[in-house]
């Protein structure tokens, strides 16, 4: 029978609203600091949301060369960040790494120069649209500016689902690594769509917070004057390395990822299915992957993301997932509470922030909840302070309007 190659995650690229870096998002995490500000990119008066947790501090051009930036939507240019700082993290040269893959998915893709060009349009006619005006907002150009910008020539794919986009790209990625496609892969997500369109689009939902004159307090998740989840942005790539390569290399290791679940709820297109199976069976799949057991679960990156609707129903799919018993002493925290729900990059971000929870022995904590909804009763909340605990498996879920379920395991790792 075939050996299973294990996988390990060897760097992390960070580009968020709470910091730039993976060491310096870790360190504003533990220190419970909010990414939510007021909106001041555009013009937000004739929307109900005025507050985000943008990033307004990136600069492309630290990251890559100033006329290629310029052929990018942000989303890509955060991709394209975010890579480069998890090659540096794991201490690989790409020109070592011809063979590495990429599988960096996007929610949405490029739709801040998808309403800018149809302004274009209306306003100036067809025939000044950009060239690149395709190139530049397809979901796809956040992974292949990646692949060429740093010259990776390895397996390459995108994944499009949502709220789980970059928990399937790992997934996959890790997949793919265990089949030997390659032995390095860098994978996560990356999503900008903080513009008015964006948010008049989610406020047509009532999806998003209102609380404007408190935008440190309006991501709540699990809290019971929670109204809605405050819209981030992100670039988030992890560098996945078959354990052999990386210890052969001498590589610097977070954890371990060990276990990948996915599942559909096919039933409604925005809200998940009150019945909780299906992402329960994501959980489960994704444990029975990993070799582990519901009671090994240590702590739990919830997808919980400020909506009254969503978190309950997470809390009851943990309970389902792990026996309410197990469910009791579990940690679990909503990161969302800081650096927002990044849309397809959120997963990548919340993974990276739970493989750096398992290297530390430390969990993020959940801020703003102060009055626990009595629906979200049954887990250990790790709230509003960070928590240090013995923890050596944990799950990150990310669910995804349309039914998308998929959950990652990941262990501490000890050799």
């Amino acid at each position: 029978m075939r050996e299973v190659r294990r996988v390990v995650i060897t760097g992390v690229g960070l580009v968020t609203s709470i910091g730039i870096g993976a060491e310096d998002v870790w360190r504003n995490a533990l220190a419970g600091t909010s990414g939510a500000r007021p909106i001041t990119a555009f013009d937000t008066s004739r929307i109900p949301t005025r507050v985000a947790c943008d990033v307004p501090d990136f600069q492309p051009g630290d990251f890559m060369d100033r006329r290629a930036a310029r052929r990018m939507d942000r989303f890509a240019q955060m991709a394209v960040a975010a890579g480069g700082m998890a090659l540096g993290d794991a201490g690989l040269d790409p020109a070592d790494v011809p063979d590495a893959g990429v599988y960096i998915g996007s929610g949405i893709g490029g739709l801040s120069t998808f309403v800018e060009q149809t302004t274009v349009m209306i306003e100036r006619g067809p025939d000044r649209l950009s060239p690149f005006f395709i190139p530049m907002i397809i979901p796809n150009m956040g992974a292949a500016q990646v692949s060429m910008t740093y010259g990776l020539r390895g397996p390459l794919l995108v994944t499009v689902s949502a709220c789980a986009t970059s928990n399937h790209a790992l997934g996959e990625a890790l997949d793919a690594i265990r089949l030997g496609r390659a032995d390095v892969i860098l994978a996560g997500g990356s999503e900008c769509s903080i513009n008015e369109i964006g948010l008049a689009a989610f406020n047509a939902m009532r999806a998003l917070s209102t609380r404007n004159d408190e935008p440190n307090t309006a991501s709540r998740p699990f809290d019971s004057g929670r109204d809605g989840f405050v819209m981030g942005e992100a670039g988030a790539v992890l560098v996945l390395e078959e354990l052999g390569h990386a210890v052969a290399r001498g590589a610097r290791i977070y954890a371990e990822l060990a276990g990948y679940g996915l599942s559909g709820d096919a039933h409604h297109l925005t809200e998940p299915d009150p019945t909780g199976e299906a992402p329960a069976s994501a959980i489960r799949m994704a444990l029975r992957d990993a070799g582990a057991e519901p009671e090994d679960v240590d702590y739990i990156n919830a997808h919980a993301t400020s909506t009254p609707v969503g978190d309950p129903s997470e809390v009851r799919v943990i309970k389902m997932a792990l026996g309410e018993a197990h469910a009791a002493k579990t940690l679990v925290s909503s990161t969302k509470s800081m650096h927002g729900h990044c849309l397809g990059a959120a997963g990548g971000v919340e993974a990276a922030l739970t493989a750096m929870a398992l290297r530390d022995g430390v969990v993020p904590p959940t801020i703003n909840l102060t009055d626990l909804d009595p629906e979200c009763v049954g887990v250990d909340h790790v709230a509003n302070a960070k928590r240090t605990a013995d923890i050596r498996t944990a799950v990150s879920n990310a669910f995804g309007f349309g039914g998308h379920n998929a959950a990652l395991v990941m262990r501490r790792f000890e050799g």
